[in-house]
C-alpha cells in the first residue's frame, strides 16, 4: 500500500447549470512534502465546509485501481480526477474497516467514512449523472481523520497499524447508507457500532428504522434550493 500522489486545490467557481458552485475538487499533485495537521492537507481547500472537510474528513483517499473503470465513461484520466488529497494503490474502500489506523509518511490516520457522492464530480467532469454512477458502482473512496499530523509525498508507504474488530468496511457502510437503503438489519448493525459513524448518518439510520426514507435528490443532482444559496 503506497500513496502514488498528493494533491491540494483552491476554492474555485464551478459552473453548474447555469450557476456557480464554490468548490476545491480542482486539485493538482504537489512535488515532495506536504504539511498535514487535523484539519487536512497545507494549502488544500473547500467550498462547502457544511459537507466537505473538517477533521473527520480531514483527508480524501482514491484508489487509484478504479481509474481503468471510469475510462469508458469519462475517457483517459489523470491523478487527481477526483478531488482526492492522496492517490492510492493497494487500499479498496472493501479492504477499509472504519476506525482502522494507518501511517501514511509520518502522518497517523484513521479513517472515518465513505465518501457520500456530489453533483460537485458532475460539475466537474461536466457529466450529469457522475454522482449516482459513482454511488452506484462504490468506487467512492473514503475519509481520514488526523490523529498524527506529520507530512506526506507521493511514493510513501501506508501501514495499518490497528483494525476494529466490527469489521464494518466503508464498502459496506456506504451500500447500506446509499444503495440498499432497504437493508434494515444490516442499518441496525451499524447502528450497534454508530461510535464509528458520523452522527449525522447514524440519526439518519436511526430516521430510516422510523421508516422515514432519506432524500437523495438534492446532494446527487444538486437541483434544490439549498444548492442555489451555496453558490451565492
Amino acid at each position: 500500500m503506497k500513496v502514488l500522489a498528493v494533491s491540494v486545490g483552491t476554492v474555485r467557481p464551478l459552473p453548474w447549470r447555469g450557476r456557480a458552485l464554490l468548490s476545491g475538487i480542482r486539485k493538482a499533485p504537489v512535488d515532495g512534502p506536504v504539511d498535514v495537521t487535523p484539519l487536512g492537507l497545507a494549502g488544500d481547500e473547500q467550498g462547502d465546509r457544511k459537507h466537505h472537510g473538517g477533521p473527520g474528513r480531514a483527508v480524501l483517499l482514491y484508489p487509484a485501481e478504479h481509474y481503468a473503470a471510469w475510462a469508458p465513461l469519462l475517457g483517459p484520466l489523470v491523478w487527481p480526477a477526483f478531488g482526492e488529497n492522496l492517490t492510492t494503490t493497494g487500499l479498496l474502500e472493501s479492504d477499509v474497516v472504519l476506525g482502522s489506523v494507518y501511517t501514511v509518511g509520518t502522518v497517523v490516520l484513521q479513517t472515518t467514512q465513505p465518501r457520500r457522492p456530489c453533483h460537485r464530480l458532475a460539475a466537474h467532469h461536466r457529466v450529469d449523472d457522475l454522482a449516482v454512477h459513482m454511488q452506484r458502482t462504490g468506487r467512492t473512496g473514503f475519509y481520514g481523520r488526523v490523529l498524527g499530523a506529520g507530512h506526506v509525498e507521493a511514493g510513501d508507504r501506508i501501514a495499518l497499524v490497528q483494525r476494529p474488530r466490527h469489521g464494518i468496511t466503508a464498502a459496506e457502510a456506504h451500500r447500506v447508507l446509499n444503495v440498499d437503503r432497504d437493508d434494515l438489519p444490516a442499518a441496525r448493525y451499524l447502528l450497534d457500532h454508530a461510535d464509528v459513524l458520523p452522527d449525522s448518518w447514524a440519526a439518519l439510520l436511526r430516521r430510516r428504522l422510523d421508516g422515514h426514507l432519506d432524500d437523495q435528490i438534492a446532494r446527487l443532482h444538486g437541483n434544490s434550493p439549498d444548492t442555489a444559496k451555496e453558490s451565492r
